[in-house]
């Protein structure tokens, strides 16, 4: 009897005195008790005392069953109380349990079963694997595989969180395909081992003969990956206090396309964001944070295919490069560019604070609620999900030291991978050298300056900037308002975050050639930015006050270093960049600079 509507009508006939109706309560029950809990047990004689204690305390405590839609729920919570005393009493006396002959104490339910179609060596193999599973991973396979329990009921039902359950089924499954290789059979054994099992364990030929368990039953709901890190013994994991985490709105218009058309003259921005790229399918996104949450910011995004058979990296931005994975062409690129919204919004990180937040809805008309995750120390990752199963939406948050030595935040594809590598000899490299020129209110600007592109690089060939106005020199290592791809942002995101974090409202501007540009507008006057998407730098900055004072500022980038002459030698300043970078008026102190002369 499978359906809770005959269930409810059994039990508030029974309720009611209905003997009948007690007696066939009474039969169905210890049908489903004795496969349930043989599942749990692989033992028979365990089974049988079970399964009539658990049916004699149903009876005697029906009425107090408040719910009969829970009558499974309840009758599995009574044997799993007989059973915690059974193992208790066993282990007090010190008895040790032996399995019994397992394969010949059960039956194939049927010809129309597949228990019924294979061999009895496969059967024992299938069997022996089960049993050599820690209670507990069996418990969680037998919720999920052969109740159907969705993860948040089976934590109510063992008492656990969420999230600890699905790592469970995790470890479950990760030991049940290890007991299966070890005793020869391959990676595909996984689901067939548990149909096969349901099969053989069910309560009737009948039963048997409707086991199946499909693939999203097996699925946690977060890639191997981020599960297996998780489950490590040197990883610290807490569920974010921010509660449900709004990432579907997050991840869905989050979609990179380092190739995206930009259009003459499109705005965006103010209001008029395009529709959500629900499209792009992104189920996960990664952020570590090697110096802390202030920090520079690498990130991952986790996909599926179409059929959702398989999950892979789409896309990743770690300490080296930036990679787009083509599934289709099966060819990883790396590329010289971060991503980028397709509708250029801001990229928004779930370390932000709320001022920044409120401020960045204002200006775009729209609210990205991400769940502030007010975390510090270095090394913080944090899982942000999309579209989980059961609409579990959740933030993971691990700290995790030495992340990027790990498999985590490098770039890793399937066998036969093509990599087709797209960056110039600057982002090749990793740095480069720049150069500045310009005028502001009539007098020469000029300069020099080193940017680290990556990461990696970005210790060693650290950032400065060396700014000559007529007679006056000046040196600045802390970069805000400007370019700083190192910090793990496109260049767009990083300017409209500098001002947003200064109460600057902002407009973005699409323009041909893959530009853009993005005009800030305070009390003091305006400052224009024009920005090369595909190398992910600012070519100019167009300053003009609201006294009228103008200036302009024309950056290059130098493709080949080895002629670079003593105009670059480090200045000698105390390196403040990162997560230690020293407070600065940023993009405002154009606008000063303008005003001093």
């Amino acid at each position: 009897m499978d359906s809770t509507q005959d269930y409810r009508e059994l039990v508030n006939k029974a309720r009611q005195g209905d003997q009948e109706c007690l007696r066939r309560l009474c039969e169905a029950a210890t049908s489903y008790l004795r496969a349930y809990v043989y599942r749990l047990t692989l033992r028979d004689d365990v089974t049988q005392d079970i399964a009539q204690e658990a049916v004699v305390e149903m009876v005697k405590f029906l009425e107090q069953l408040e719910n009969a839609d829970k009558f499974r729920p309840w009758l599995r919570k009574i044997a799993d109380n007989k059973l915690y005393h059974r193992q208790k009493q066993e282990r007090r006396d010190k008895k040790v349990p032996i399995p019994d002959g397992l394969c010949s104490k059960l039956e194939s339910p049927g010809d129309e079963g597949l228990a019924h179609l294979v061999s009895d060596e496969l059967k024992q193999i299938v069997v022996e694997a089960m049993a050599a599973l820690n209670p507990l991973h069996r418990k969680v396979l037998v919720l999920r595989c052969y109740e159907q329990l969705k993860y948040r009921d089976i934590a109510d039902e063992m008492s656990r969180s969420e999230f600890a359950v699905r790592m469970m089924f995790f470890r479950a499954k990760k030991a049940l395909a290890r007991n299966l290789s070890r005793r020869g059979l391959g990676k595909g054994s996984l689901l067939i081992a548990l149909v096969l099992f349901g099969q053989m364990t069910a309560e009737s030929e009948a039963a048997g003969a409707t086991v199946s368990v499909v693939a999203p039953a097996l699925k946690t709901g977060m890639s191997a990956g981020a599960l297996a890190m998780l489950a490590s013994k040197t990883g610290v994991v807490t569920l974010a206090a921010a509660g449900v985490l709004a990432v579907g709105t997050m991840v869905a218009t989050s979609g990179p396309d380092g190739a995206v058309g930009i259009g003459q003259g499109t705005e965006a921005g103010s209001g008029q964001i395009a529709a959500a790229l629900a499209s792009e399918g992104i189920e996960e996104c990664w952020h570590y944070f090697p110096q802390g949450a202030s920090g520079p910011v690498m990130m991952r995004a986790v996909k599926s295919d179409s059929k959702g058979g398989w999950s892979y990296c789409a896309w990743l931005q770690n300490e080296q490069a930036n990679y787009r994975f083509e599934k289709p062409r099966n060819t990883t690129y790396i590329k010289n560019a971060r991503v980028w919204r397709k509708d250029f919004s801001v990229w928004r990180l779930p370390t932000d604070e709320p001022q920044l937040t409120d401020f960045l809805s204002q200006v775009e008309g729209r609210t990205e609620d991400l769940g502030y995750t007010p975390l510090r120390g270095e090394g913080l990752l944090i899982v942000a999900r999309s579209e989980a199963e059961e609409n579990g939406n959740e933030l993971l948050v691990v700290r995790r030291s030495h992340v990027l030595q790990k498999e985590y935040f490098q770039h890793v594809w399937p066998a036969g991978v093509r990599t087709v590598d797209n960056r110039d000899a600057m982002h090749r490299r990793g740095w480069t050298y720049f150069t500045i020129e310009g005028q502001i209110n009539g007098e020469r600007v000029e300069g020099t300056g080193r940017i680290p592109f990556v990461y990696a690089v970005s210790g060693r060939h650290w950032p400065w900037m060396r700014l000559r106005i007529g007679n006056k020199a000046i040196v600045d290592d802390s970069f805000a308002g400007f370019s700083r791809p190192w910090m793990g942002l496109h260049t767009i995101d990083t300017v409209r975050r500098d001002a947003a974090e200064r109460q600057v409202w902002f407009k973005t501007h699409t323009q041909g050639q893959g530009k853009a540009e993005v005009i800030l507008t305070c009390g003091q006057g305006k400052v224009a930015y024009t920005i090369d998407m595909e190398k992910d730098v600012i070519e100019k900055i167009t300053i003009l006050t609201n006294d009228g004072k103008k200036g302009e500022l024309r950056f290059t980038y130098l493709q080949d270093i080895d002629e670079a002459g003593s105009e670059f030698a480090e200045p000698r300043i105390t390196r403040s960049y990162g997560s230690k970078r020293r407070a600065s008026p940023g993009m405002l102190r154009l606008i000063q600079m303008i005003k001093d002369y």
